[in-house]
């Protein structure tokens, strides 16, 4: 996405002459800023494959909304190998080292790969809003879901094939340039980049901020009367952790896209900006935030959802400093009963459930050879959660 912005400007303004590199950095310089690209591709590419794989190798985690957090994953790993780095090397030397075909994949695949991540945001959202306020709708079966990622992507390559078919490369005596060649360079780059900001920022950031405020009042405002049950509070409280750690999924996206969509905002509308002195490093600093919204999300998966911790710790259960427990080895396998403390009933290991009916009893299934099957009269049905 950036460099099509970068490499349009200086290309408007170059002459046939050797071209000087007005914003040629000491090696120093350079080298900080390697460390700190490196770091968000290596922490991006392997903390979103683990993701992945935790997901596609155990069905326990094969779920409504964990369809949509490993999308979220392919299209956060494909930027971060795809991008990062050769975003970094552009900005940093403002000459084109990589051919026409990769020029176009290059400003083409940014746009369409935010865009499936923040509406693969908006899709757990609604999910979760289906699941918590609607409990007793029927939920996404797995086809639909794929359906829905399906057209999260066509929609996604619809948005950004105007920046595949215009780009191009332009050679000049010392240096090489990839850009968007707009049919009119003075309006058309800002305007599209509104109506990107729009769709991928305001828009979806917006839905999912009225759907949580919802989901938030119905889980912390307001409890159902007379049912004081352990397990109603159990599962209360773990609906509550799911949420909790999308909202921080959102906000953290949120927060690291936000100086990017300004920074393009602000030198479309003042372009003299653009030849400022200190320009490129605010540019590699919005930059990298911006990239490094790709990488925070399997930590804070890991932080936050003990099934994904599990997955981590059976990742790197060869580290001398991690120690897998057999709670840990349980958290992937199938569904499971687990009694509660001073309680009669039992609570499913699921995040996500609803209590729907006083019939049939599965946790009374669970106790009855304790003599309690009388005491649980109350259903509970798993919910596709995390």
């Amino acid at each position: 996405m950036a460099p099509e912005r970068d490499g349009s400007n200086t290309t408007t303004t170059a002459t046939s002459r050797v071209l000087a590199n007005q914003f040629a950095q000491p090696a120093w310089r350079i080298a900080l800023w390697s460390v700190a690209y490196v770091t968000v591709l290596a922490v991006a590419v392997f903390g979103n494959l683990i993701v992945i794989w935790i997901i596609l190798a155990h069905k326990r985690m094969r779920t409504v909304t964990n369809y949509f957090v490993l999308n979220l994953a392919f299209s956060d790993f494909s930027m971060a190998a795809f991008n990062t780095l050769i975003n970094f090397i552009y900005a940093a030397h403002g000459d084109w080292y990589f051919g026409d075909v990769y020029c176009r994949f290059h400003n083409f695949f940014p746009v369409t790969a935010v865009f499936a991540s923040i509406y693969s945001m908006a899709a757990i959202a609604l999910d979760r809003y289906m699941a918590i306020i609607h409990p007793l709708k029927p939920r996404l079966s797995a086809k639909v879901t794929l359906g829905v990622i399906f057209c999260i992507w066509t929609l996604a390559v619809a948005l950004a094939f105007p920046l595949c078919y215009f780009s191009t490369t332009r050679t000049l005596p010392g240096r090489t340039f990839c850009y968007v060649a707009w049919p009119r360079m003075v309006d058309d780059p800002f305007m599209y980049h509104i109506i990107v900001t729009v769709l991928v920022y305001v828009l979806p950031l917006a839905v999912m901020g009225i759907t949580y405020t919802v989901i938030g009042v119905s889980l912390w405002g307001s409890e159902i009367p007379g049912d004081s049950s352990e397990n109603y509070h159990a599962q209360l409280r773990a609906k509550r952790k799911v949420v909790k750690m999308m909202i921080i999924v959102v906000v953290t996206f949120a927060l690291c896209w936000l100086p990017y969509h300004l920074y393009f905002i602000a030198t479309g509308l003042d372009k003299r900006l653009i030849k400022w002195k200190y320009i490129q490093q605010i540019y590699l600093s919005v930059l990298w935030l911006a990239m490094s919204s790709t990488m925070y999300n399997p930590i804070i998966y890991c932080c936050l959802n003990s099934r994904f911790r599990a997955g981590f710790k059976q990742v790197f259960r060869c580290c001398p400093f991690i120690r897998m427990s057999s709670y840990d080895e349980l958290e992937l396998q199938s569904t499971r009963l687990r009694p509660c403390h001073q309680s009669s009933m039992c609570t499913l290991s699921r995040v996500d459930t609803s209590i729907l009916s006083k019939s049939k009893s599965i946790c009374s299934r669970g106790n009855r050879s304790k003599g309690n099957s009388e005491q649980n009269n109350k259903d509970i049905k798993p919910v596709n959660g995390l």
